[in-house]
């Protein structure tokens, strides 16, 4: 029997159809990178302008307002000229390394990925099912719920807690018998942080056999944030989810990574043989390794976002417009009146600011970019409101 039809028995045994079934692997086998026909909901979701429509300032989409690290740029471009190898080295294995490291968890414990979206998503199909649900906060990144609606898999939306951090007793008590229970810390996109004691809780009190999938996307935009990795390291049940598309400023390199004992990681790899995990970019991955280990430049660019952050805070405070404190670099300001009209306002000044939420419709997502693009979306506000 091949892996693949390992793969299809799996998802039948817990629940799909075999026509879901069919289309789960049609999707993952491909590679989701590269599924265009029948493309799901979480495949169709871009905050980001349209191209060749792109505002003057662009703080919408959560981007880096920089490139990566200059070293790792350095690195990325000496790779290219050896691009013609698969493996011309120790590439993979080294990236590995260097993150094991960093988290202090076995080697075998990282796997990277092309970006995050692809290892959201098989985490998603992986752990549940039409019989073993979804849950997530409300308001909270979408991805994971688009993906268990297309699969047919039950979603729970749970709301925030009053400070806008996950309320883990009640998202176990929304549907204690869950597969996956998914938080994301600094949370997109109110950049809340929720308390490790917290997820610590979740972890202890969730069903057998069910996940925690903690996304860290945005954890190094965070002065007080701390990694949930230690809990892997303890053998827990759950997967750390990162992204270099944030502070490091790789978006367009596409490279992420998950963390988590290797029969997890054996879960997810069942669709595709193993292709996703191990064919990457070389750049990507000399660039995200070296990026890595440049602890001061990783503290000075948080800096310089948190600078410009509070700039803006300050800003909207002095105008008497209320926002969400924020651990990342993100916020969501309050306009007390309908939010799609203003983003517009905003576009028409050459600012293109983010999206809001159902739940919060006179609320607009707002990246932090850099101190001039911040200055920009003040000057902005100021014409918006004279």
């Amino acid at each position: 029997m091949t892996d693949r039809d390992d793969a299809t028995r799996d998802l039948t045994a817990r629940g799909y159809s075999r026509r879901q079934a069919a289309r789960i692997m049609g999707l993952f086998g491909a590679g989701v990178a590269v599924a265009n026909a029948g493309t799901p909901l979480w495949a169709q979701r871009n905050d980001g302008p349209a191209e060749g429509s792109e505002p003057k300032v662009r703080i919408g989409s959560n981007e880096c307002w920089t490139g990566p690290f200059p070293v790792a740029q350095a690195a990325a471009a000496k790779i290219v000229a050896s691009s013609n190898f698969y493996h011309p080295g120790t590439e993979v294995s080294d990236f590995k390394k260097t993150l094991a490291t960093m988290e202090n968890v076995p080697e075998n414990y990282i796997l990277p990925w092309p970006g995050s979206s692809d290892p959201l998503s098989r985490i998603v199909v992986s752990f549940c099912s039409p019989t073993k649900g979804l849950v997530t906060a409300d308001v909270s990144y979408e991805q994971p719920w688009g993906t268990a609606e297309w699969a047919g898999a039950k979603v729970t939306k749970v709301p925030l807690t009053a400070d806008h951090r996950h309320d883990v007793k009640a998202m176990l008590a929304a549907n204690p018998d869950a597969g996956l229970y998914y938080v994301c810390s600094p949370n997109n996109p109110t950049g809340t942080l929720t308390p490790l004691a917290d997820i610590e809780w979740l972890i202890a009190n969730k069903p057998a056999g069910s996940v925690v999938l903690v996304d860290e996307a945005y954890l190094h935009f965070s002065e007080h944030g701390k990694s949930a990795a230690y809990m892997v390291a303890q053998g827990k049940d759950v997967i750390v989810l990162r992204t270099f598309s944030k502070l490091f400023g790789m978006a367009g390199m596409r490279l992420g990574a998950t963390i988590a004992r290797p029969d997890l990681h054996e879960k997810l790899m069942r669709y595709d043989g193993k292709r996703m995990s191990t064919n990457l970019p070389l750049p990507s991955l000399v660039c995200g390794t070296t990026a890595l280990t440049q602890a001061q430049a990783i503290s000075e660019r948080r800096a310089q976002m948190i600078a410009a952050r509070t700039m803006t805070f300050d800003h909207l405070k002095k105008r008497g417009i209320a926002f969400i404190p924020s651990d990342a670099n993100m916020f969501m300001v309050d306009w007390k009146k309908p939010a799609a009209p203003v983003k517009d306002q905003f576009a028409a000044l050459g600012v293109g600011i983010g999206r809001s939420w159902a739940p919060w419709p006179t609320m607009s997502r707002v990246t932090v970019g850099s101190m001039a693009d911040m200055q920009a979306f003040c000057a902005a506000l100021d014409k918006i409101m004279a």
